[in-house]
């Protein structure tokens, strides 16, 4: 828009308020600062907006913003002007004499854009209104003080390498704070700082699109473009910014792949098994991802498809493996074609022939010194049991398939003939019979034969051999178990007492059948005879009826089995028939007790009637010996108890003269030992009371200097120490000499035993005498001397 016509559209936008307004005498107009001097009339000269004020952002100087003026004002001072609403007495302030209203501080637009407030004019004298209270607006008049950001951030982008020109990449997006209606504080304009000629932006949308044809990803993958956005239309004096998008090109497949050489080549060994990796090609691909994947195939030009190529998934190679053995003497070298190809073809770009490539593979063998080889994998033979020593069972051949072509030294495994039945040729590998063979023994034989070089690396080799042992008529069938026939007393004739059936090891070719018979005699037997089924079973039967315990207990009978091999074999046996008194049903008991019964010639009744009396005596004769042992155990059980448990008690022996008490002087007290059991109590008080007599008899004659009684009082000493059991245990054993020429003799050292309480007062010649039964354990009638 042309600039010039601006200030038309403003003056046009402010002649509604000013027709509009109401010019009562008693109406409160707001008057602009700004005034037109040239025009004729006053009102239109001042250019009245009704209920609108202008306030210009950021600006330091404060300034008269509009004049509040109300008709009644005659310059006396009488009106009294108030401001209130938003920002009155912080932002603006009021004169309330002259109605100017004037800003107090700077204001910014982008924290608020508008003001609402209230005017009155007031009569100072009466303190009421002059005129309604009037609403009014005071707006921020926007600067170019906030620059322009980028949202969004940071910038990423992706485009399909190859893409032709004017291909959207992305937009980026710029904001200003400022007012956008307010001149061009706020309208932006994008350029590229960096980045052409290969992408280029619109400048009022921010869209960045490519401007170079083709670009290849293989030669540069990502670009870093700086997108600048300026204000003010981009005039000087503007604010800016800059932000940075990359940009990468994504892969497509516009590359085939390439192999590097036309020939590769490999070796390997001939002793290499199937399966191993002969080596690796690689088919380069400037391309990633899926567009990189090939599979590889061969084309063997010699059609022996001795080899196999995979693909690595991972590394993208060819994996060529050998599919078949190798042998350098059959053939040393193999010329095979590989052919790579992408696994997706986009013909937007190359054609399909393009997308693949060969190259020639040339695998050489290489010689390795190799064991012998044996003709056959395995062996299997037969030989007849019978076969006599050195018979020829089998021959074994193995060759040298090396140019060198060495002799071959054949031998049987150790371990694996351990009985030695058989035995090798080291020269030619001729196999016969060692020892006689037997095929009831073992039916098969197994051999490991190992094949040796002579010469060089002596190279081994083995092979499996399996001998079958053939079977020969050679052991006489058997009875199947050991019979043991019995007939009962009323068996008639021709009843069948017992069947049999036949065995035999050999192993003939229509399997077995037996003959049973009876030994040829001069005369037939007339008890029995034997019935062939022909099934391989015969049974005996009774030839007569009156069979008898009392006549005859027991027959034998010969039986003859004979095979049908050639030549035949034929063995004998004798069975024993025994005569049993059978039970009603039938029933003849052939073991146990029954049978023990009959042969003692007793019924069952009488032999258990026999047995429980023996098991009747044998539980009584158990018990008597149990009671005892355990009589015995308890009695030794109280000896050691009594042994060995004191009883133990303490007692106190007190003694005290006469008139005892008058000195305060307490009665000597002598602890005694434990009772010891009452045997032992009797042989300790026998000891005692030999010592007391003792010591009786010479207590006239000997005073306290003798060595006798010096000797007496040490050997007391020496058994008290020594003896666990004498008395008293607490406390020292006393003796003293009491003097000689006494009536009554010493009965006891109790009165040795003074306490310092007082002077010694004369013996009382009535002085009580004491039992010493009570501490010494014994009875009443063993306290005499």
């Amino acid at each position: 828009m042309d600039c010039t016509v601006l200030p038309m559209m403003i003056v046009v936008s402010l002649l509604p308020g000013y027709l509009l307004a109401d010019r009562s005498p008693n109406s409160v107009y707001i008057l602009q600062s700004t005034t037109i001097p040239s025009a004729p009339h006053q009102r239109v000269k001042r250019g009245w907006i009704w209920n609108e004020l202008f306030v210009e952002e950021e600006d330091p100087i404060l300034r008269v913003i509009g004049t509040l003026k109300s008709d009644s004002d005659n310059g006396d001072f009488r009106i009294k002007y108030v401001l209130s609403g938003e920002g009155a007495g912080d932002v603006f302030q009021i004169d309330e004499y002259t109605g100017e209203i004037s800003s107090m501080k700077t204001v910014d637009r982008e924290e608020k854009a508008s003001y609402i407030l209230q005017a009155q004019a007031i009569d100072r004298l009466t303190d009421q209104p002059v005129e309604p209270e009037s609403e009014f607006i005071i707006k921020v008049k926007d600067i170019n003080d906030n620059a322009p950001y980028f949202q969004n951030e940071p910038y990423v982008s992706s485009i399909p390498e190859m893409c032709p020109m004017g291909t959207t990449v992305v937009r980026v997006t710029a904001t200003d704070a400022d007012d956008p209606l307010s001149g061009n504080n706020a309208k932006l304009i994008y350029s590229i700082l960096q980045g052409e000629p290969y992408f280029s932006v619109e400048p009022k949308t921010g869209v960045i699109v490519t401007s170079w044809p083709n670009m290849d990803r293989e030669a540069r993958e990502k670009y870093l473009v700086v997108v600048q956005v300026k204000d003010m239309m981009g005039l000087n004096g503007g604010y800016s910014a800059t932000t940075t998008v990359t940009i990468t090109l994504s892969d497509v497949n516009d590359n085939g792949p390439t192999f590097q050489h036309n020939l590769y080549t490999f070796t390997l060994a001939e002793s290499a098994a199937p399966g191993t990796t002969v080596g690796r090609i690689l088919a380069d691909d400037g391309d990633v991802g899926v567009n990189a994947r090939m599979n590889y195939s061969l084309e063997d030009l010699e059609e022996s498809s001795t080899f196999r190529i995979q693909t690595d998934p991972v590394t993208q190679e060819g994996v060529i493996l050998l599919a078949k053995p190798l042998d350098y003497e059959t053939k040393r070298r193999f010329v095979i074609a590989v052919e790579a190809i992408n696994d997706h073809l986009d013909t937007r770009f190359l054609s399909a022939y393009e997308f693949s490539d060969r190259t020639t593979v040339k695998i050489l063998v290489e010689d390795v010194d190799e064991p012998p080889v044996f003709s056959a994998a395995v062996y299997e033979w037969k030989v007849p049991e019978n076969a006599v020593v050195a018979t020829q069972v089998g021959s074994v051949s193995a060759r040298d398939t090396d140019t060198a072509n060495n002799p071959i030294k054949y031998s049987i495994a150790k371990g694996s003939d351990m009985r030695n039945l058989l035995r090798i040729d080291p020269n030619n590998g001729t196999v016969t019979v060692a020892k006689p063979l037997d095929r009831e023994t073992a039916d098969w034989h197994n051999l490991t034969i190992a094949a040796m070089e002579t010469r060089a690396g002596y190279l081994s080799s083995s092979v499996e051999v399996f001998v079958r042992v053939l079977d020969v008529n050679d052991n006489a069938p058997q009875l199947s178990r050991n019979y043991q026939p019995i007939i009962c007393e009323g068996t008639q004739a021709g009843e069948v007492i017992q069947m049999m059936s036949a065995t035999d090891p050999d192993d003939p070719m229509g399997g077995h059948h037996f003959y049973f018979s009876m030994v040829q005699e001069k005369n037939t037997n007339p008890n029995f005879t034997i019935r062939d089924n022909q099934d391989n079973t015969a049974g005996i039967l009774a030839r007569r009826s009156s069979f008898s315990r009392k006549d005859r207990t027991q027959y034998v009978l010969p039986v003859v089995v004979t095979d049908s091999g050639s030549p035949a074999m034929s063995s004998t046996s004798t069975l024993t028939i025994s005569v049993c008194a059978c039970q009603p049903a039938g029933h003849c008991p052939s073991g146990g007790v029954e049978a023990f019964a009959l042969s003692m010639g007793l019924n069952l009744q009488s032999l258990m009637g026999l047995l429980v009396c023996l098991a009747t005596l044998a539980v009584l004769s158990t018990l008597i010996v149990a009671v005892r042992r355990h009589r015995k155990r308890t009695q030794e059980k109280l000896s050691v108890n009594e042994m060995d448990t004191l009883e133990y008690s303490e007692k106190i022996l007190r003694y005290s003269e006469p008139n005892s008490n008058q000195n305060n002087c307490p009665p000597a007290q002598v602890p005694l030992r434990p009772h010891l059991s009452r045997r032992e109590r009797r042989l300790r008080r026998e000891e005692v009371a030999a010592s007391i007599r003792m010591s009786l008899r010479h207590s006239h004659l000997i005073g306290p200097e003798d060595e006798v009684f010096r000797q007496f009082i040490m050997d007391r000493l020496v058994e008290a120490d020594q003896d666990p059991y004498a008395p008293p245990f607490d406390c020292l054993r006393t003796y003293a000499f009491e003097g000689t020429g006494s009536v009554t003799g010493s009965l006891s050292s109790i009165e040795s035993f003074t306490l310092e309480c007082g002077p010694e007062r004369p013996r009382d010649p009535t002085t009580r005498f004491f039992r010493l039964t009570p501490w010494l354990g014994g009875a009443e009638e063993e306290t005499s001397f």
